[in-house]
């Protein structure tokens, strides 16, 4: 879900008869007409500089919206049972709405102080299973009276406080976690560290991020599996053989009065098009009472009534704060555990910023750009961590790919679309709603995403000889190890008693973390170049210097120059800046590339 885009050959999602995507008003939008853009930008509607109009930054914002919804529901709805919150949908919605929120304000920081690049920031699948991990320890495990929905009076002070001390401690590992990303790239140790990690390790990280979550998805579509295998197969249907169908759509501007454009509905909005009609699908066999009424009959969780009082009590307006939940606590176990997962999530980012500019035409980001992404997605993950979603943050890939798509890569787009979530967080009643999905549409949903996730991790291989025994090894031992070994101490927790109850917790959710397994058994083949400076030092400067010309025409000092991730000219002369590409190449076991192997740049 994270990981970097590498190629979209998608047609326009909207255009005209004769093929030509013209969203923009010259009397409205600003858009550079610049020579010296650089030709992969060419075939863009609006470059990363560009301003569009503000009515279609704010369409293709809700898009970008509506693009990530699927992660960023899944996500609170994946820790409910956790956290003993399965049959709380209510508070649920909280935690969307808060999700939402949080999201918002992430993507704004990113886009005006951190990598700058226009990246969505939403929550990650990375931290669920060292969350998950965590509160599957004995301590944290939930009382059967909560599993129960008969026995369970969500408005009571004794079950309030059940939920409420689960979240406060992942707060806590989230938020010291999150430091520890901070540190690592505000102090520009990041670019250290990506020397020792390459395609042999991020294959296996990333694929481990979803394997371990096989349980849950079956479970909830195991619910019915009648209802879960139509959302499968219609997210199939649309996302694979309808995508290049067109929907004629009536458009209207200030030339023409109105004309019919084209329009890839099935391509742009794939998962919310199956989730809607599935759910409308649960409505109907609800109405006609098609599906069981009785609480332990077989699908009886399909129905839409069973939920159906959430809207009614949500708020309208709920104004997601700091500490909503109680003051954070602490324990060695749930840090160690959720700094497992930042890492993932970083190597993860730095992949989708080299795919994202190259996406939108331009330069690869410099390394002080790269150093403040990362440490602005701490910063979120502190946001997030203090506001109480249960997760963290990171960058999405669905939206770089969105990029690719629409072929509009303004970065006022992504602060609309930040503007977006910020108001969706806000309206009560919206998140409502997404908790009212029925679990075997959910359930559907996590099979096809996680399968896609996992997927995804595998086709890092494309870079590494894969007819090497010794790379054949690595990759098969550590995804093996990482579903092997998590399982075995679940059931024998027992097993691993030391004495020291800190520290036979951290080795349990260390242990029961699929990614951080599979992840020791790797050596990197990935590696960072310096490579000739680039002539475009203004567009440099533009994409990925600080607001307000800061670091350039203010605050410039020679101290604040030191800093990893302050704008600065590097060496090759005044008005050059120091760029940095991404080189994935096949080695062999001395590090050294092999002779004739091809060489990928991001």
């Amino acid at each position: 879900m994270n990981s970097a885009t590498t190629s979209f050959e998608c047609p326009d999602p909207l255009q005209r008869g004769d093929g030509v995507v013209n969203f923009h008003d010259d009397s409205q939008g600003r858009k550079k007409n610049d020579p010296s853009r650089s030709p992969s930008s060419s075939h863009l509607v609006y470059g990363i500089l560009d301003i569009p109009p503000w009515y279609l930054s704010i369409f293709l914002g809700i898009q970008h919206f509506l693009t990530a919804l699927g992660g960023l529901v899944a996500v609170p709805l994946i820790l409910a049972k956790g956290l003993c919150l399965q049959h709380d949908p209510l508070t649920q919605s909280y935690l969307i709405s808060t999700i939402f929120f949080v999201s918002g304000i992430c993507t704004l920081l990113q886009v005006f102080l951190g990598i700058r690049l226009p990246i969505l920031q939403g929550g990650t699948f990375a931290f669920l299973a060292p969350s998950l991990s965590m509160l599957s320890l004995p301590t944290w495990k939930c009382p059967e009276w909560t599993l129960n929905a008969s026995q369970v009076n969500t408005s009571s002070p004794e079950f309030t406080q059940e939920w409420q001390k689960r979240i406060r401690e992942l707060q806590g590992a989230i938020m010291v976690a999150s430091c520890v990303q901070m540190l690592v790239g505000f102090s520009g140790l990041i670019g250290y560290l990506m020397r020792f990690i390459g395609p042999l390790t991020i294959a296996p990280t990333i694929s481990l991020v979803a394997l371990p979550l096989f349980d849950s998805a079956g479970n909830d579509a195991g619910i019915h599996w009648g209802v879960s295998a139509t959302t499968i197969f219609l997210i199939v249907l649309f996302s694979e053989y309808l995508r290049n169908i067109a929907v004629p759509v009536p458009v209207c501007g200030r030339r023409k009065k109105c004309r019919t454009s084209k329009f890839y509905l099935f391509q742009v909005f794939p998962v919310l098009l199956a989730l809607c009609i599935s759910w409308l699908l649960c409505f109907v066999l609800t109405v006609t009472n098609t599906l069981p009424s009785a609480p332990t009959a077989y699908g009886y969780l399909a129905r839409t009534d069973t939920k159906g009082d959430v809207l009614s009590q949500a708020p309208w307006f709920r104004f997601p704060y700091p500490g909503q939940w109680g003051l954070p606590t602490v324990s060695l176990a749930g840090v160690f555990g959720i700094i497992a997962g930042v890492i993932s999530s970083m190597v993860e980012s730095v992949g989708d910023y080299y795919a994202c500019a190259r996406l939108v035409g331009a330069p690869p980001p410099p390394k002080h750009a790269i150093n403040r992404g990362i440490g602005i997605e701490g910063l979120g993950c502190l946001v997030a961590g203090a506001w109480g979603t249960g997760n963290g943050t990171t960058s999405y890939s669905e939206n770089v790919g969105a990029l690719g798509i629409t072929r509009v890569g303004s970065r006022m787009v992504i602060v609309a679309a930040g503007c977006v979530l910020l108001l969706m967080g806000v309206f009560g009643k919206i998140g409502a709603a997404f908790a009212t999905i029925p679990t075997p549409v959910m359930g559907g949903m996590f099979l096809v995403m996680f399968g896609v996730i996992s997927a995804v991790g595998i086709s890092n291989l494309q870079y590494v000889d894969m007819n090497s025994s010794r790379n054949l090894f690595v990759f098969g031992f550590s995804i093996y190890c990482g579903l092997a070994i998590p399982s075995w101490v679940n059931k024998n927790p027992e097993r691993l008693q030391t004495g020291i109850l800190q520290l036979d917790q951290v080795i349990q959710v260390l242990l029961t973390t699929g990614m951080f397994v599979g992840s020791l058994e790797e050596r990197g083949l990935l590696a960072w170049n310096q490579v000739q400076e680039s002539e475009e030092t203004t567009k440099v400067l533009e994409i990925y210097g600080l607001p307000c010309g800061i670091g350039t025409r203010s605050c410039a000092s020679s101290c604040a120059r030191r800093l990893p991730f302050w704008p600065r000219m590097e060496r090759g002369g005044p008005g050059v800046v120091g760029v940095s590409q991404l080189t994935l190449c096949s080695q062999n076991s001395s590090g050294e590339r092999l002779h004739g192997a091809p060489e990928t740049r991001m």
